[in-house]
């Protein structure tokens, strides 16, 4: 492989989407034992990374973990109890122990977890943060989309006072490609990939925790087509079950892949803790098949002024819905309800 020396561009390098348990802190005893287990999970991390490298061989540059892998999601607790018990301070030290992983491996890590902010006291933010092989934090993307937590279009305004719009939707300009994070059920929304390639992505780094099925799922459509319509490679990552919830443990156990630019599977794991799902990522092969005037060639063909205009006159879900330290855990369903109501009334669905 080219480009082997850490910091020099590389044409082809090996990812894996890391299959591994997630140990919820939901059930622990109080805060601090949700801390010990933050840091038992991150010690996992630690031993399945750096023999993942091992085994792959130097070529491995670029890792993903399964969504919200060191506390599993909250059930039903409110958010300042969650912020509590599950989320992630920015400058805090599991961060900085996931860090020292990427560097201990010489990867680019991508963990996905749940995240607080200086700004927002009382509410916590699903984020997938990147650290590069040197330690260094190289991404930081929150998730947009979500039925049961705060994101930044839930309290836009003061969002984009702080970080602007380029907080948004960002990617990551690395020796290892262009990267991208999109979180879970993103994966479902078009907008948010289509979003993310427009900045240049050519890696989608997808943290997931989702009932596996080697039938074409939702998601697993999604993650085809999402690197079809972009010419972009799908790195996903799935939990290998989740323990400690009350629900069957190896619901969400299964089908990390990767996908390659065409939109072929590469690589998938089955069922349990697994590193198969490791694969070539080719950016030679990328970026030469986006060069070429072609018909499969999506995304420079694509005429965004068409549909500026329907997005820009068009509301669903409304942005600034949420109060930080005033939101209780239902106000999400219920702000979901009354968006059908009115679209139902409107005749729009």
């Amino acid at each position: 492989m080219s480009g082997d020396v850490a910091g020099e561009p590389v044409t082809a390098y090996r990812a894996v989407a890391l299959q591994s348990a997630c140990h919820a802190v939901n059930r622990a005893a109080d805060a601090a034992a949700s801390r010990d287990m933050i840091r038992a999970a991150i010690d996992r991390v630690h031993d399945q990374v750096t023999a993942t490298k091992r085994f792959v061989g130097p070529g491995l540059r670029l890792v993903v973990l399964p969504e919200y892998l060191l506390t599993g999601h909250p059930i039903g607790e409110p958010l300042e109890e969650w912020c509590e018990r599950g989320a992630l301070a920015a400058e805090g030290p599991e961060y900085a122990r996931l860090a020292e992983i990427a560097r201990d491996a010489g990867v680019f890590l991508c963990v996905n977890g749940y995240e607080l902010d200086e700004h927002f006291p009382g509410v916590y933010f699903q984020a997938s943060v990147v650290f590069g092989p040197a330690g260094e934090t190289v991404l930081r993307y929150r998730r947009l989309n979500s039925m049961f937590a705060v994101t930044p279009h839930d309290i836009l305004t003061r969002y984009l006072e702080v970080y602007g719009e380029d907080a948004l939707f960002p990617v990551a300009r690395t020796e290892i490609g262009t990267l991208a994070a999109i979180a879970s059920e993103e994966i479902l929304f078009p907008e948010v990939a289509r979003c993310l390639a427009m900045r240049g992505a050519e890696v989608f780094l997808h943290s997931s925790s989702e009932v596996a099925s080697a039938l074409l799922s939702p998601k697993n459509v999604a993650k085809l087509a999402r690197a079809v319509e972009n010419g972009a490679y799908v790195v996903s990552a799935n939990t290998a079950g989740v323990h400690g919830t009350g629900l069957p443990a190896e619901s969400g156990d299964g089908a990390s892949q990767i996908v390659d630019h065409r939109g072929i599977v590469l690589a998938k794991a089955g069922q349990g803790e697994s590193m198969a799902a490791n694969a070539e990522i080719d950016l030679a092969a990328l970026r030469r098949a986006r060069r070429t005037p072609e018909m499969m060639n999506l995304l420079p063909r694509q005429r965004f002024e068409l549909y500026a205009p329907s997005y820009a006159g068009t509301s669903f879900y409304p942005p600034d819905s949420v109060r930080p330290g005033e939101t209780a855990r239902g106000h999400f369903a219920a702000t979901q309800r009354r968006v059908i109501e009115r679209l139902s009334g409107d005749g729009l669905i």
